[in-house]
């Protein structure tokens, strides 16, 4: 495993303001920078990640880590799934409610799939968050699906968390903790 510096390929402030105490925690610096994730289609957050962070070693010649990140709603077949960047910027998080107006079946989960590659190892790290979607916005913390979606054991929504409690349980912390677990056992 290549011991240069790390690179987490996210434009993302959001992202960043999450990860970074994560990092800390773990004692694990990192870099940023301004190359964009690639993405290919597939309907599997992991193979989306782990063609990311292929293809970004391959550009920065640097160990990479990224994320992708889906918001599977069971009532909609798992739709948006691994499209949810594009469907958040098209329909927005209003859209999938306007969708699920009449269903009560409201089960969905986000999944976070970690990505790293170093140009010899390339691995990839899951984590889940099962949830509800609400039945209508609420909140005004974090990003994207935040405002609708309600964590298992919660009755408030990600966005009504603050960002302490949001970081603690999300999906996205669940897998950088475990790729980061890896990371700090491996070098």
């Amino acid at each position: 495993m290549s011991r240069d510096k790390l690179v987490l390929v996210t434009q993302n402030k959001h992202k960043l303001t999450e990860l970074r105490p994560l990092f800390e925690r773990f004692n694990v610096s990192f870099e940023t920078t301004s190359v964009e994730k690639f993405e290919i289609r597939a309907d599997n957050v992991e193979a989306v990640a782990r063609e990311a962070a292929i293809t970004a070693y391959d550009v920065l010649k640097h160990p990479v880590v990224l994320d992708d990140t889906g918001l599977f709603v069971d009532a909609l077949n798992g739709f948006p799934g691994t499209y949810s960047a594009y469907i958040l910027k098209t329909i927005g998080a209003t859209g999938i409610l306007r969708l699920m107006n009449d269903i009560d079946k409201r089960d969905a989960k986000f999944v976070t799939a970690v990505g790293y590659s170093d140009g010899d190892a390339v691995r990839t790290f899951v984590g889940i968050m099962p949830g509800k979607i609400a039945r209508a916005p609420a909140g005004e913390e974090g990003f994207g699906y935040d405002p609708i979606f309600v964590p298992q054991d919660e009755t408030r929504t990600y966005a009504q968390l603050s960002l302490t409690e949001k970081v603690n349980i999300s999906h996205r912390t669940k897998a950088f903790r475990k790729f980061l677990d890896w990371y700090t056992k491996s070098l």
